[in-house]
C-alpha cells in the first residue's frame, strides 16, 4: 500500500518543491495572519488542509476523474471558489471599524477552519493536482491502487501542514509590525479585501481547461 523508500523519497522532494511555491491557499493563510495573528494563520492552515484531505479522498476513489472530464463540473467548481473568495474580499471591504481600534479581535475557530476548508475545497486546480501528481508515485501491478493514492495523499497533507504553517508564522509575526502601526489599523480591510477579491479574480479568469 506504501511505495518503496527511493519512490517515498522521490515524492517528498517533488512534493516540498511544488508546496514552497506560493499558490491562492498560500496567499488565503498569508493575509489571514498579516491581519489576525499567528493563531488564526495557523487554524487557517488547519483548515486549508482539512480541505487537501477532501481532494486526496476524492482522488482516491475516483471522483476526480469525474472533475476533470466533465466541464461543466469543472467550471461549477471554479466559479463556486471564485465567487467565495470575492464574497470574502467585499465582507473584509465593508467591515466597520471601532474607533480608535488596534487589537485585532480574531475570527471563531469554527469560522477559520470552515473558510480555510471551504477555499481549498473549491480550488479545482488542486483536484487537478491531485489527478496529475498522485498517480506518477503509483505502482498499478502493486494493486490497492486507491490506498496507494490515499497514503501518498496524506504524506502530501502533512509537509504541506509543515510548510504552509511556516508561512503563518512569518506573515504573523510581520503583521504583529504591521498592526502596531496606526494607518495599517485604518488600511488592513482594505489590504484583507483586495487580496481576496484579487485571489477570486484570478481564479475566475484563469485560462480555460484544455479538452482532451
Amino acid at each position: 500500500m506504501s511505495p518503496d523508500a527511493a519512490t517515498l523519497g522521490l515524492f517528498a522532494l517533488a512534493a516540498l518543491a511544488l508546496l514552497l511555491v506560493p499558490g491562492p491557499a498560500v496567499f488565503y493563510i498569508v493575509a489571514r495572519s498579516v491581519e489576525q495573528g499567528r493563531s488564526a494563520g495557523l487554524l487557517s492552515v488547519l483548515g486549508v488542509h482539512l480541505g487537501s484531505l477532501v481532494h486526496v479522498t476524492a482522488a482516491a476513489v475516483g471522483l476526480s476523474s469525474l472533475l476533470v472530464s466533465s466541464a461543466v463540473a469543472f467550471s461549477v467548481v471554479k466559479y463556486a471558489g471564485a465567487a467565495y473568495l470575492i464574497y470574502l474580499g467585499v465582507r473584509a471591504f465593508i467591515a466597520r471599524e471601532e474607533p480608535g481600534e488596534v487589537e485585532v479581535r480574531a475570527a471563531p475557530l469554527r469560522t477559520l477552519l470552515r473558510e480555510g476548508a471551504v477555499v481549498n475545497i473549491l480550488n479545482p486546480k488542486t483536484a487537478l493536482f491531485f489527478l496529475a501528481f498522485l498517480p506518477q508515485f503509483v505502482d498499478p501491478d502493486a494493486g490497492y491502487v486507491a490506498l496507494q493514492l490515499a497514503f501518498l495523499g496524506v504524506v502530501f497533507v502533512a509537509l504541506g501542514l509543515v510548510t504552509d504553517s511556516l508561512y503563518a508564522l512569518a506573515a504573523g509575526s510581520a503583521g504583529e509590525w504591521l498592526r502596531s502601526s496606526r494607518f495599517y489599523v485604518g488600511a488592513r480591510r482594505w489590504v484583507s479585501g483586495t487580496v481576496f477579491i484579487g485571489l477570486g479574480l484570478a481564479t475566475a479568469l484563469a485560462g480555460s481547461r484544455q479538452k482532451s
